[in-house]
């Protein structure tokens, strides 16, 4: 069944407000949804501080292997491989709390649209408390994982992500004496690491990175309550 706008005396709303009917609450039942309103909002706030402490940490954690990998010529360019490998479990990481935000999220954009108009004197579809009922007996985040990692990624990891990749080619061309000339294939070697060759190295990095835009590329954030 479609959501239906709060009428106010204008637009959508108004022309439904026919099959609508008024909402009447007890004190004890409007009390209960205040505190409920409150308890998500609080919740919404905390999860957004957490949200926050991940994106530090990783910015953090990026800046202290750069300027290690950078400060001399003798350190490792794995160094950098190991930042991707740090910044994506931070992304994981951000993308689970992501996830419980949008849950207290929805139901406080549920209450935002329909009980606060109801107490406020306005029509609202009285079936609205089974949308919420439903939110509250089965808690469920209204994106999936991959769409959680795509909008954090479109959000702020995509643009750490690019730092990493051109200080990773940094690294590896001033490892390389003056006047160097790139030629391919012989560049490849530019990414060895120990036994792994660099053409390896390169491949495994490029799927890794064609993985994350195509992450962010098809995240699709819809919210049941924003549309119309």
């Amino acid at each position: 069944m479609r959501d239906v706008m709060p009428g106010t005396g204008l637009g959508p709303g108004a022309q439904a407000a026919a099959g609508l009917t008024d909402v009447s609450y007890s004190t004890n039942t409007a009390n209960a949804l205040i505190h409920l309103y409150r308890a998500e909002v609080g919740k919404m706030t905390a999860y957004r501080q957490r949200l926050d402490m991940t994106t530090n940490w990783s910015v953090v954690t990026t800046a202290g292997l750069a300027s290690f990998a950078l400060g001399d010529v003798n350190n490792s360019h794995a160094t950098f491989l190991f930042a991707m490998f740090m910044n994506y479990f931070f992304l994981r990481l951000e993308a689970r709390r992501f996830r419980t935000y949008e849950i207290a999220h929805h139901r406080v954009r549920i209450m935002e649209r329909f009980f606060y108009p109801a107490m406020l004197g306005d029509k609202v579809d009285p079936g609205w408390h089974q949308l919420l009922l439903a939110e509250l007996s089965k808690p469920r985040s209204p994106m999936s994982r991959a769409d959680a990692l795509g909008w954090r990624l479109n959000r702020n990891y995509l643009w750490i992500y690019a730092a990493v990749l051109a200080a990773w080619f940094a690294k590896l061309d001033l490892a390389q004496p003056k006047g160097w000339v790139l030629e391919f294939p012989a560049a490849f070697s530019l990414a060895d690491i120990g036994n792994f060759p660099g053409w390896l190295v390169f491949t495994i990095v490029g799927g890794f990175y064609a993985h994350l835009i195509a992450l962010a590329a098809r995240a699709a954030r819809t919210y049941p309550l924003e549309e119309g």
